[in-house]
């Protein structure tokens, strides 16, 4: 439970009521007026001491099955790395763990800083030339993305290829009707985006947004896709996994626009969904459209080195018509997990990281009976057939202590007899054995 639970007594609360200048409890709530009050007691259980308390929410956690006590090899957008122990040791520090916006530029130096560091990486991951200070998840930046597009270009159509993230997809969906935007899905054959296909649905278009690797774990010719976003006069936008980049080429290299992806996997653990960060980077003359804000470096009265927000377009900054979110905060300590995560790494480790996940993938693929849904290459990710629905796969393996992936046809209709399989460095040969073990068991 860690250190949280703190009691409050009679005398604490006569001592507070006296600081702050009332008699009463009553007093305090002085002001409400008589119809807006409950006027009756709360309905909450009786008090409880701290060890009671522990054990409650303790049988209350170990009702959930997580992934040190489950075989997991689950992905579709959120994975399973491995966090170092520096992670936490940095982001739990009293002065990044309790930051609040950095109004002030002089009492908030160090988290200024951390914002422009964690900048410089994304900007070096992605091959961007700036990029904002986060945003909540790879979902929003996508949405933001698709805005950024629309001011800069005056177009109100954004093609998405539909090997891009249900749920990123679904994000957009929904921010599109308050934008005054269209959306456009390009269609999948053989688990990737044809270019010719993308060129089309991208005529017109604010932007083409393509997944890299896509959302099948496949790569797609991503050089390709972005010179047909490019020629048909749409802002490319690569969705990328920052952990595919020590192996993969970097976006801002082969002709995107704006790179946007999901932070998790950098440094920050599954959590049961969240909170996680997403990233947002894009070339310079984009640098006035992009959403949240930038942090800058800068020099004093002394020339001494220093930070300060260089950039906060959003509503509460700048007019409403000019403003590019309406997002208030980044997600700063996430974000912060990231740089901790990716500065442990290194070039060097991002890459045998990127390795080892090809390689696990690869065998996998080798020992697992089941034929492959798509025949592209693939990145930390891949899809097979289990000659039944993938959904009665999961189910039956669960009860083997195995979580054996994704089922795909929760989002993609006529292939309810395929599972995504991911693989992450956390991953050993004998559990990728215990997996084909199970696979062979309840696909049999």
């Amino acid at each position: 439970m860690g250190t949280g639970y703190l009691a409050l007594t009679d005398a604490d609360r006569e001592a507070m009521l006296q600081a702050i200048g009332v008699a009463s409890i009553e007093e305090l709530f002085a002001d409400i007026p008589e119809q807006v009050r409950l006027k009756r007691e709360l309905e909450l259980p009786p008090p409880a001491s701290e060890l009671e308390v522990e054990r409650e929410l303790s049988a209350l956690a170990s009702r959930n099955v997580d992934n040190g006590r489950e075989l997991s090899f689950l992905g579709a957008g959120v994975y399973d790395h491995y966090v170092p122990a520096i992670v936490e040791a940095v982001i739990s520090r009293p002065e990044f763990l309790t930051a609040y916006t950095p109004y002030q530029p002089e009492l908030s130096q160090g988290l200024l800083q951390a914002i422009f560091e964690y900048q410089t990486v994304i900007c070096e991951l992605t091959g961007m030339e700036v990029s904002n200070a986060s945003g909540y998840d790879g979902a929003t930046v996508a949405a933001d993305a698709c805005f950024m597009a629309a001011h800069a270009t005056g177009r109100k159509k954004i093609a998405v290829a539909e090997t891009v993230n249900p749920q990123v997809r679904q994000v957009i969906k929904t921010y599109a009707p308050g934008f005054g935007l269209e959306i456009v899905e390009v269609p999948h054959f053989g688990g990737v985006t044809d270019p010719e296909v993308f060129l089309t649905a991208a005529q017109d278009a604010a932007a083409a947004i393509f997944q890299q690797p896509n959302f099948f774990g496949c790569l797609e010719a991503a050089p390709d896709l972005a010179r047909a976003a490019s020629e048909a006069g749409a802002l490319a936008v690569a969705h990328v996994d920052p952990l595919s980049l020590g192996v993969l080429e970097a976006p801002g290299n082969y002709g995107c626009q704006i790179a946007i992806g999901e932070g998790q996997a950098a440094g920050n653990r599954l959590s049961f969904g969240g909170p996680h960060f997403g990233f947002l980077a894009a070339k310079k003359d984009l640098i006035r459209r992009m959403p949240g804000r930038i942090s800058g470096q800068t020099v004093d009265r002394a020339g001494r080195r220093g930070f300060v927000l260089t950039f906060q377009t959003r509503e509460q900054h700048i007019r409403r018509e000019k403003a590019t979110s309406n997002i208030t905060t980044n997600q700063s300590l996430c974000a912060l997990a990231g740089l901790v995560y990716l500065s442990w790494l290194g070039p060097r480790g991002l890459r045998e990281l990127g390795e080892t996940c090809l390689g696990l993938t690869e065998l996998a693929k080798s020992k697992i009976g089941l034929p492959l849904a798509f025949e592209a290459p693939v990145f930390k990710e891949f899809a097979v057939r289990t000659n039944r629905p993938s959904e009665e796969v999961v189910r039956e393996a669960k009860k083997l202590g195995v979580n054996p992936g994704y089922p795909l046809g929760r989002d993609h209709p006529g292939l309810e007899d395929v599972l995504l399989i991911a693989l992450t460095e956390k991953r050993s040969p004998a559990d990728v054995e215990r997996l084909a073990e199970v696979l062979a068991e309840v696909t049999a």
